[in-house]
């Protein structure tokens, strides 16, 4: 599980590089980067419920791409409507 999850998160990570808008996971109380993989990677362990937070000119891409890596990798996001 553990080198599945590693995968998981430089992909997201990588993922949200691709984009300007502010990309931003909630887990719990916690809000961190996704273009963080330090962030993601201490977030990422225990958490079951994330909430995804995307703000910027290419909102609805990255939205989509985010959302469609973090499906591939079986963890649970709910991209909130701002």
């Amino acid at each position: 599980m553990a080198n599945n999850n590693n995968q998981a998160i430089v992909e997201i990570a990588q993922t949200a590089g691709k984009f300007t808008s502010s990309i931003v996971l909630q887990a719990d109380s916690k809000y961190i980067d996704v273009k963080s993989i330090l962030g993601l990677f201490t977030t990422l362990v225990n958490t079951q419920d994330y909430q995804l937070h995307v703000h910027g000119p290419d909102a609805d891409e990255a939205k989509k791409a985010v959302s469609e890596v973090f499906a591939k990798h079986g963890l649970n996001v709910q991209v909130v409507a701002e």
